[in-house]
């Protein structure tokens, strides 16, 4: 029996939102692994660039891709260019966000809650379209949502985010059987609190208090979702959609 094959040389990898915390952590894992990986930001241009700097630095392949992923026409842009540069995206990791506010209901408009959907629904659904034609035709792709753990506990005051959250839940449950007959796989990966840089002026009381709750006593760091995005998105995850990895030491088990 062969071990499992966690590389992923030769493929194209796009992580959205990939100059900081979360994303720029799993971008740099699925280098580590092998794969070309287009970085992807909308605002920070000097912070991309730092990122990006330190990723070819630890010797990594890719490219680094400005683009609005809620826009149909820079999404357009953006694959074209990937393709151009790297090649065809085979993996793709849905993780840009806007601002998340916690708020009563009350103090959000609609304007806000259309914002979520645009980063959690409307987002993946420009992306997919816009890389699947590659996918299916070698019948080989992945597709990775990062979700979150506040769709499963519930999390208030935060509908917004969190009914974008469980929209995105869905969507992704529902590409996984549509494309599983293309050896496609769609997986979610839902992080808890892991605190990154738009943590650092949150207050330390709530932190402490969440952090009392988790069952392994620790943080969660950016590397533990990391190696959830190079799992599933190896040949060793290949029977595996659907599915969503909460990566949380055990918040919503409990």
């Amino acid at each position: 029996m062969q071990a499992p094959n966690f590389r992923l040389d030769g493929k194209v990898a796009l992580v959205t939102g990939s100059s900081k915390g979360l994303g720029k952590a799993m971008a740099f894992a699925l280098g580590a692994a092998g794969a070309k990986v287009a970085f992807n930001y909308a605002n920070g241009k000097e912070w991309a660039e730092k990122t990006f700097a330190e990723y070819e630095a630890a010797g990594h392949k890719g490219g680094l891709f400005r683009a609005s992923v809620v826009d149909p026409a820079e999404v357009a842009r953006l694959t074209d260019e990937i393709a151009a540069k790297l090649g065809p995206v085979d993996i793709l990791v849905l993780n840009a966000t806007p601002a998340q506010p916690l708020k009563p209901i009350e103090e959000y408009d609609w304007e806000f809650y259309q914002s979520m959907l645009d980063f959690f629904v409307k987002s993946p659904y420009l992306l997919a379209r816009a890389t699947l034609p590659h996918m299916k035709r070698q019948k080989w792709g992945r597709i990775i949502n990062i979700t979150s753990e506040v769709f499963n506990r519930g999390v208030s005051p935060f509908s917004a985010y969190v009914a974008a959250k469980g929209a995105q839940v869905g969507w992704s449950r529902s590409m996984a059987g549509e494309l599983a007959p293309f050896n496609i796989t769609v997986n979610m990966i839902a992080p808890g609190w892991i605190p990154v840089e738009r943590h650092e002026n949150d207050p330390e009381h709530e932190k402490e208090a969440y952090r009392r709750l988790i069952p392994m006593g620790r943080w969660g760091v950016p590397s533990d979702c990391g190696g959830a995005c190079v799992f599933l998105a190896s040949d060793a995850a290949g029977f595996i959609t659907g599915q969503d990895i909460h990566v949380n030491g055990g918040m919503t088990v409990v």
